[in-house]
């Protein structure tokens, strides 16, 4: 048995002209995509809300809570709905806590020949394993978001909430953030952590060594102004 269906866009609802011109007396002020059309049939949009906790000892974190609420539509199916973000969710924290690419170049010098990936299996690239998983995860689906322009008023649900697990990643930045802070306050600082509480670089993925290095202790200074870095600027080289 077999079944087969067929959907056709309607291009008076999803059609972009690249090469339109503004109509005669078009207020200035306006963006292209306002007389240039629709490039997509609909959009999507989602909001995430992450508590993690991080030891400043070791760099590790742990995920204790996460809230999702995402716009998938008139959901045709709930229940893989729900799963679809989860499993997003878990893909783009990964993404942005520990999937850290390292090749040769000159920041890895240990590795040879120049060029060549270094992270091309999972000995050294590391993905989210069940223990990764938010402690509490709830997840929602947006009511009252039909989508009339769609099959059975639906959005797509793959692919938007990958980009709501960076919600992970800003949270150990304010874990980090408050570290370095308390550490300030309790005069811990030193003439060369270059106003540590203040604005500090913290780059994707947000891996146990950056973690570390970025909470801004005795010890991470002092490895820190060995090889005179800054702790406001100071990057690993590669956790793995």
């Amino acid at each position: 048995m077999s079944a087969h269906g067929f959907f056709a866009v309607d291009d008076d609802r999803c059609g972009y002209d690249w090469a339109k011109d503004a109509p005669e007396g078009y207020p200035a002020d306006l963006p292209e995509n306002s007389w240039k059309g629709h490039p997509f049939n609909y959009f999507t949009q989602g909001v995430a809300l992450a508590e993690v906790e991080i030891d400043v000892l070791t760099g590790d974190h742990k995920t204790l809570f996460a809230d999702v609420l995402v716009d998938v539509g008139s959901s045709i199916n709930p229940a893989i709905d729900i799963g679809q973000i989860e499993g997003a969710f878990v893909q783009g924290m990964g993404w942005s806590t520990m999937e850290e690419i390292v090749y040769a170049d000159d920041d890895h010098t240990w590795i040879r020949p120049r060029a060549k990936m270094f992270t091309t299996g999972p000995g050294t690239y590391k993905i989210p394993a069940f223990n990764d998983v938010p402690e509490r995860f709830d997840v929602s689906l947006l009511e009252d978001a039909e989508n009339p322009f769609a099959v059975h008023s639906s959005k797509a649900i793959g692919e938007p909430p990958f980009f709501l697990g960076c919600s992970v990643f800003f949270a150990i930045k304010d874990a980090v953030a408050a570290a370095r802070r308390g550490r300030e306050e309790e005069g811990l600082s030193s003439a060369d952590d270059n106003a540590i509480g203040d604005h500090f670089e913290f780059r994707l993925p947000a891996t146990s060594e950056r973690i570390r290095m970025a909470c801004g202790d005795a010890i991470s200074s002092e490895c820190i102004s060995s090889v005179g870095g800054l702790a406001s600027s100071f990057q690993p080289k590669g956790s793995v």
